[in-house]
């Protein structure tokens, strides 16, 4: 029944469509003006820093705030030099942040074990968002002392630099992901209209999007990557969907059919498949709503969205703008491309490599499982960890001082936070303070202890003298939490809990480490159940999932190649952090899956639609990869372009993303699906199709209607 029903959507959508193509045209520009107004008119609401809270971390937090502890927001000049010059300067700078409107108080100045430096700290007020005037109050301290180097970061310096590099990152991403997604556009199709369609509707989907989500994000918190993922799915599913529709449309008139035919069998047959691969998407992306973690919440329905809107626009206005179209939409031609693109389809390529996997399948399929049983093999070795200040671009200036900031000064370096409620909260975190330093791991920081106003709760914090990425940062927090504050808070009638940035990476990571297992069974189980469902056969849904988990496992060791070992580090402009940020992987798996379905539906159906012509599996097998070669080429060239783009980005995640999406696309549309996927199908024959199979002709002879009419899937 269900796969009955996935089979008229789109049949459906294309006869309404066809039949009122200025109504189906003029509702999609609307449609799309519409939501994308909405982006003006609705402010998008960011995720805050409650959004984030996770575990112990997460309750310390909300103590803490509770409280009204929380440390204010700051701002910090950093001051380099001689000692006698310094002193001058570090009061001149005091002073005149003193004056700047939003400052609530100035710290006394910090100095460097060495005296070289000297850190003069501005706390904020709440409403606190302009950074000029601290800007404006560096140029001036640095000309009235020439001798002096001052650089300022913190929290408004550190949002406005890392903000402006992300809408950077995505301006770029989008300035030359267009122009490059329309020249393969070009050498798919030959002509400018079929060329321009595919790219003009992704941009309509990813443009509608960003408008629904600013409304969405009043449920589900934006994560500020959110918009930079839309335009890499978007630009890459959109592109993809209407490609299969168009290839197909052009591939029916070619043989001789009217236009409204050709669209209805592209509708039966591509639309049948953008349709499986859509709900394989958003199914795929909704196992992250599994996470609780406003981070998976915000990236799964930004894809959901996107990919929704490319389905809808690829099964309605695509079939109207053919029907208007017609032959027009081969125009104009392009000589040079035209000729290459008519030597691309003749899948050539694709046959010889084809010939020799359908001849020995057993030698090809060890051949394929080495190759990426080598890739993958890394992956079990991978190390994760939350992003941190060393992940972020160095050329970010606030991150540069940040970063000496912290290796200068250990205050204002990794620090965790022990919150106590109850009376006698802070005589118990006293003695906590004495147990901590004896660890020699911890140190407390200046003014390191506050206690609330009606005196019940109190906050120690503690600095650390590493990293937040260093594992002896991990041991001593496990250590604080299980051993150090348990003795030093026995006896004391107080609730407690230790929080803080390094904290919060901890329980994070675990977070993670306890719902992976759930996720990546959900989008297996659902791999499985929508592949079986579309074409009710087992063996597919197993092969299908087994390949899904192949490329997941590529990816993951090209991951851990790349950025944990650093490979490629100067290539890929880039200093390895020695791990993987922990939320890629998660993310990595579910999109991967997702979108490898989009050729591999698109391939198993024309496979099944030969078989039910009355070819054997074997000649079906090889003839169908042949035949949408180029179909599925071109899609995956738009992918691994558009995620290769976003590899080339200053900001790690959106460079992570990139490497491993377009890397294991890559491996996944030529070994997995060109050599591996013919080679199981072949050896499985007609087995494969159990325990529905695919109806043949009466005396093994294709009557002419057959060939004529494809066979739908499912």
């Amino acid at each position: 029944m269900a796969a009955d029903l996935i089979t008229r959507i789109p049949q459906r959508a294309a006869r309404w469509s066809a039949e009122h193509p200025w109504r189906a045209i003029l509702t999609w520009l609307v449609l799309v003006a519409a939501a994308t107004s909405l982006a003006v008119l609705v402010p998008t609401h960011e995720a805050e820093d409650a959004d984030y809270r996770i575990g112990e971390s997460g309750r310390a937090d909300a103590m803490i705030e509770e409280a009204g502890l929380a440390e204010p927001g700051s701002e910090m000049l950093l001051l380099e030099g001689s000692p006698a010059e310094l002193a001058a300067a570090a009061a001149d700078a005091a002073t005149r942040l003193g004056d700047v409107e939003g400052v609530t108080e100035v710290s006394p100045p910090i100095w460097s074990a060495d005296e070289s430096a000297v850190l003069v700290s501005a706390s904020l007020a709440d409403d606190a968002e302009e950074v000029e005037p601290f800007g404006e109050v560096r140029a001036a301290v640095s000309e009235a002392h020439p001798d002096v180097t001052v650089r300022q970061t913190g929290d408004l310096s550190l949002d406005e630099g890392i903000n402006g590099q992300v809408a950077d990152d995505l301006r770029a991403a989008e300035g030359i992901s267009i122009p490059v997604t329309l020249v393969l556009m070009l050498l798919a199709f030959g002509a400018l209209i079929a060329a321009g369609i595919p790219v003009l509707l992704a941009l309509g989907s990813v443009a509608a999007t960003m408008g629904v989500s600013a409304v969405l994000s009043h449920v589900v918190p934006a994560e500020p990557t959110v918009g930079s993922m839309i335009v890499l799915i978007g630009m890459a599913v959109g592109v993809d969907y209407s490609l299969f529709y168009l290839k197909r449309e052009r591939e029916e008139r070619a043989a001789g059919r009217t236009t409204l035919d050709a669209v209805e069998i592209a509708a039966r047959t591509s639309g049948h498949a953008i349709l499986v691969s859509g709900f394989a998407v958003i199914a795929s992306m909704a196992g992250l709503y599994l996470v609780q973690s406003v981070t998976f919440s915000s990236l799964a329905t930004g894809a959901i969205v996107v990919v929704a809107v490319a389905v809808a626009g690829s099964i309605t206005v695509l079939p109207a703008l053919l029907v208007k179209l017609g032959r027009w939409v081969d125009r104009p031609r392009v000589p040079l491309l035209w000729r290459l693109n008519r030597r691309i389809g003749a899948g050539g390529l694709s046959s010889r490599i084809l010939a020799p996997v359908v001849r020995r399948p057993v030698a090809a399929l060890v051949g394929s499982v080495v190759v990426v049983g080598a890739l993958a093999a890394p992956a079990l070795t991978m190390s994760m960890h939350a992003a941190t200040l060393e992940t972020l671009p160095g050329s970010i200036r606030a991150v540069a001082t940040m970063r000496t900031v912290a290796a200068e000064f250990p205050s204002e370096g990794t620090t965790v936070a022990v919150a106590a409620k109850g009376d006698g909260a802070d005589a118990a975190l006293e003695r906590l303070a004495a147990g901590a330093a004896s660890t020699g791991a911890f140190g407390e920081v200046p003014e390191g202890l506050a206690t609330s106003a009606d005196g019940q709760t109190s906050v120690l914090t503690l600095s650390l003298p590493w990293s937040d990425s260093d594992d002896r940062t991990t041991d001593a927090i496990v250590d604080l939490r299980d051993r150090v504050a348990p003795e030093a808070l026995a006896g004391h009638d107080v609730e407690w809990a230790v929080g803080g940035g390094a904290a919060w990476n901890l329980d994070f990571r675990d977070h993670l480490a306890r719902w992976m297992p759930a996720v990546i069974g959900f989008v297996l189980l659902l791999t499985l159940v929508m592949m079986g469902t579309a074409f009710r056969s087992i063996p597919i849904a197993l092969v299908s999932t087994t390949l899904n988990l192949v490329s997941v496992g590529v990816a993951f060791g090209i991951l851990t190649l790349v950025f944990q070992h650093g490979w490629f580090e100067g290539a890929l402009d880039f200093t390895s952090p020695g791990f993987v940020i922990d939320w890629i992987p998660l993310f990595v798996l579910v999109v991967l899956v997702g979108l490898s379905m989009d050729y591999h539906v698109f391939v198993m159906s024309r496979i099944r639609e030969l078989v039910g012509r009355g070819l054997p599996t074997r000649v079906a097998v090889e003839k169908g990869i042949t035949d949408s070669a180029s179909v599925v080429t071109s899609a995956a060239a738009v992918m691994v372009s558009v995620f290769a783009i976003f590899a080339t980005l200053s900001m790690l995640e959106m460079k992570m993303m990139g490497v491993a999406l377009s890397a294991a696309i890559l491996i996944d549309a030529t070994l997995i699906r060109l050599v591996m996927l013919p080679a199981a199908l072949v050896l499985l024959g007609d087995r494969v199709w159990w325990p529905s199979v695919p109806a043949r002709p009466v005396g093994g002879v294709v009557p002419p209607s057959v060939e004529q009419e494809p066979v739908t899937v499912g």
